[in-house]
């Protein structure tokens, strides 16, 4: 059965692919209902240690489908509302994602698929991939990304471009945060991506999902005392958990913890 979004488990990894390649990969209602089923559905699996995002085809996504946009042109107020709490929700359910998220680029990335980029924890791409903002173009604007990619890549350089919707590269990409590494082709981009799941799976996933929560948390705070007792109170409780203590003992008996893949 044809389907816009390819979804796969196996030991840990949750592989979630965008498959409209003959589109190159640009969201359409479909795909941001099923991306949403997905992930809701994902984040729930407890057997699940990491998600990669991913893409078919030579192009990671185009951004906004033209016939979706078309058609929303001629959206009530109410519709367009209910459809962009739709893209909302999938950038939240991307960002909230309980465990490590890596996202892998190529080709191009338009638009919201940049808010998908900046939604994950890591985001690796190939060197000859092309970004931009590209929405103030067309009249409209990256409103739903826009926290997201601020968190990403900070305010002075997301007006930059957001308001010049000039494309860039990855090496600029790499520089301003938007991207964590790049490569000269697939093969090598495969093997990070691989050495990177490796070394997360030797983690404990309790502690990855609380350090995740923990960032998002203070992210923003100022470094008083509440932030630092909210640190206070993280370290003190995963230190007496389970796997607190599972680790503390496969370290002091010098062999690999429960969880590890190794």
């Amino acid at each position: 059965m044809n389907t816009c979004v390819f979804v796969t488990v196996s030991n840990g990894i949750a592989e979630l692919q965008l498959n409209r390649p003959e589109k190159r990969n640009a969201f359409d209602a479909e795909m941001i209902q099923l991306l949403n089923t997905h992930l809701s559905k994902l984040a729930t699996d407890d057997s699940i240690r990491v998600l990669v995002l991913s893409a078919e085809g030579r192009c990671f996504s185009s951004g906004a489908d033209l016939n979706w946009m078309k058609r929303m042109a001629r959206f009530s107020h109410k519709e367009n509302i209910e459809d962009a709490q739709n893209l909302s929700q999938l950038m939240r359910l991307l960002y909230e994602f309980p465990h490590p998220t890596i996202a892998l680029v190529q080709g191009a990335a338009f638009g919201g698929a940049l808010g998908l980029i900046s939604c994950c924890d890591i985001a690796l791409a190939l060197n000859d991939t092309s970004f931009c903002f590209s929405e103030t173009r067309l009249g409209i604007m990256p409103a739903v990304i826009a926290p997201y990619v601020i968190e990403a890549i900070g305010l002075r350089k997301t007006k930059h471009l957001f308001l010049t919707a000039l494309p860039f590269d990855a090496a600029e990409a790499r520089s301003i945060g938007l991207i964590t590494e790049s490569f000269n082709n697939q093969e090598e981009m495969e093997f990070r991506k691989n050495k990177l799941i490796n070394s997360i799976l030797t983690n404990s996933p309790q502690a990855l999902q609380k350090t995740k929560y923990l960032l998002q948390d203070i992210a923003e705070k100022p470094l008083d005392e509440e932030t630092r007792q909210i640190t206070i109170e993280a370290i003190a409780k995963i230190r007496v958990s389970p796997e607190g203590q599972e680790g503390l003992q496969a370290f002091l008996e010098k062999r690999a913890p429960s969880w590890s893949n190794k």
